[in-house]
């Protein structure tokens, strides 16, 4: 069955109030920019959001006032600055944001692959992210002894969300995700009930079938892929595209308050009707050209993208 369409038409199943979505990336790295900005563009609301680790789009969304809950594992934009959307709501009370590690979170979305209930860990002993969770009364972690050892564990209930996205430099029409470098989100991608991938490119099904080695999720997880390029700007993507150092240092410049980052919402969000929109305001296809990665170096040879 053909996987592809469009990514507007995919975001539309996505009930209005209330979904669960997972999202991959890390940091800014393989980012989910153009589902984040497609389901803030159709007014999703009231979002149950999780993530291994926390990037853009998810500052995005909580900015956009499009998340009800959010459980991470920490993040930030790199050296350009923090998530102050994210951390602000948390200063404020706001939106019911855990943090966890990013381990814990991993070991979650592990469990979520698995179908079990929970997965024991030791990890968070001993440290002032479990009290506080434990203090919030936070239902996903609980201290008990092993029935086999007498040992002190965590055991941390599984996320399985109705909704993951990832996204990865290519896919094909039956769904084979080809991802290149280093995988973060793999747990994340198979513990979603429904999977669904933005890639840079569309390859065959031939050439998954002549280059089987190189499938990183096989078609049978996923739910619907969107051919998005340049779908992780401003973030990087391996042997693809740099990051944008310029658009990155504006983000975190504009989103330390609200109003600014309002601005910035109006402008390049809800301003612009598609990701190609979006990427033509910030210079088009010679500022992508100018990110392309060096097949040598994955990325732009020196470092920094964009200047």
């Amino acid at each position: 069955m053909n996987k592809i369409r469009e990514l507007s038409d995919i975001v539309r199943e996505i009930p209005d109030r209330g979904a669960e979505i997972g999202l991959g990336g890390f940091i800014i790295n393989r980012c989910c920019m153009a589902f984040a900005a497609e389901l803030i563009r159709q007014g999703k609301k009231e979002i149950e959001l999780t993530s291994v680790s926390g990037n853009m789009e998810s500052d995005l969304l909580v900015g956009a006032g499009c998340v009800k809950s959010y459980a991470y594992g920490g993040g930030s934009l790199d050296h350009f600055g923090r998530l102050s959307r994210v951390n602000e709501a948390i200063e404020q009370g706001r939106y019911n944001i855990k943090e966890f590690s990013n381990l814990s979170m991993a070991l979650r979305m592990t469990a979520g692959t698995m179908g079990v209930p929970f997965i024991p860990t030791k990890t968070l002993l001993g440290t002032d992210m479990l009290e506080k969770l434990l203090a919030d009364k936070e239902d996903s972690v609980y201290i008990g002894e092993s029935p086999f050892d007498g040992e002190r564990y965590v055991f941390l209930k599984k996320l399985q969300p109705e909704y993951v996205c990832i996204h990865a430099q290519a896919a094909d029409e039956l769904g084979n995700v080809l991802i290149e470098g280093p995988v973060w989100d793999l747990e994340t991608a198979k513990a979603g009930k429904k999977l669904i991938v933005t890639a840079d490119r569309l390859v065959s099904n031939q050439y998954v079938k002549n280059n089987q080695d190189k499938v990183t999720i096989p078609g049978v997880y996923t739910y619907a892929v969107a051919i998005v390029p340049y779908g992780a700007f401003p973030a990087a993507v391996y042997k693809e595209y740099d990051y944008d150092a310029e658009a990155l240092t504006h983000y975190a410049k504009v989103n330390q308050k609200q109003e600014t980052f309002d601005e910035y919402l109006n402008e390049y969000i809800l301003g612009t009707k598609d990701h190609n929109e979006l990427l033509e305001k910030w210079g088009g296809l010679a500022r992508m050209n100018a990110l392309r990665a060096d097949p040598a170096y994955g990325y732009v040879k020196g470092g920094g993208g964009h200047q």
